[in-house]
């Protein structure tokens, strides 16, 4: 069996593959060039990078391949729908890196409430700007989490041990035994952090006319996918105070070309890296190449 893995792969579940047989290669090839060579493969596991699209799978299904793996929790930029269409199978990971895009939206809320990661540059520029860095405390607050599934709740349990106020909305989860549950209009109004946990379905979730329900001098984080929040609407709530501050690690473009937003003093701004720790990278690929032995092992055990 062979496996591409188009966006690189964690060395110890390449090493786990290949001591089941099977063989891997990790260039990382453009879309014409996967196009050619996609067609020698049983298995493509990619990240965020490699878009699989319409045109992909159709140069995959006439030839081996049988498995789809994306290497994080979304699989927006997979065709999913198609994939299984043309009988190829879609998987993803989605429990090994909740605990580090919680994270990092805990440290996005924490540098805009306290002003620590334009305190750095001023700094770096020699200025001493003490008073004009007053603070808010985390404690106390409320924040409003859109989108419950696994990174959302770890970002409730850790927010909730800071003293904070948690509801959330989704639109699969009404219940919840811990947090409480609110409309998406009554959490907007109501949160004094807002932090999105959702894929990209089409068109933006928060736009103006969410940003006008908002509380004035509301922080918002972005820590999903870059489309789920519009940027220019972003810029002009940022300008006109009605958002004190924004975190951002996801763009409409990445890399991010939206200079305006990278820029902007009030914006805490990180490169995608939510997933960006060693240990979640591990789990990544455990998770893996757990998935693509569990596929092939359950093929097996059918035509026995």
């Amino acid at each position: 069996m062979r496996i591409l893995a188009n966006d690189g792969i964690d060395k110890i579940a390449a090493d786990e593959l290949a001591a089941r047989g099977f063989e891997i290669d990790r260039g990382h090839y453009a879309k014409e060039e996967l196009k050619a060579k996609i067609k020698d493969f049983d298995v493509l596991i990619v990240r965020s990078a490699t878009k699989v699209d319409q045109e992909i799978i159709d140069a995959a299904a006439q030839g081996d391949l049988r498995l789809i793996v994306r290497a994080g929790v979304g699989i927006d930029n997979i065709d999913a729908a198609y994939a299984q269409m043309r009988g190829i199978e879609v998987r993803n990971t989605p429990n090994a890196s909740s605990d580090s895009v919680a994270e990092l939206v805990l440290g996005h809320m924490f540098s805009l409430a306290r002003f620590i990661s334009i305190a750095n540059v001023t700094m770096r520029d020699g200025k001493w700007n003490k008073k004009e860095y007053e603070g808010v405390e985390l404690a106390g607050k409320t924040l409003g989490i859109i989108g419950f599934g696994r990174i959302g709740r770890s970002l409730a349990e850790k927010a909730s041990a800071l003293g904070m106020d948690v509801m959330f909305h989704d639109i699969c989860v009404k219940n919840d035994e811990k947090f409480e549950y609110a409309e998406f209009d009554a959490l907007i109004k109501n949160a004094d952090f807002i932090s999105v946990h959702t894929p990209f379905t089409g068109e933006a979730l928060i736009g103006e006319a969410q940003f006008r329900k908002m509380k004035e001098g509301v922080f918002i984080i972005n820590a999903a996918r870059g489309n789920v929040i519009d940027e220019k609407a972003l810029v002009d709530a940022l300008n006109t105070d009605r958002v004190r501050g924004a975190g951002i690690d996801v763009f409409e473009k990445e890399p991010a070309v939206n200079l305006e937003l990278v820029r902007h003093p009030k914006a805490c701004v990180t490169p995608h890296i939510g997933a960006a720790t060693r240990e979640a990278q591990m789990r990544i690929g455990r998770e893996t190449a757990e998935t693509v032995l569990d596929f092939f092992d359950n093929i097996i055990d059918k035509a026995m």
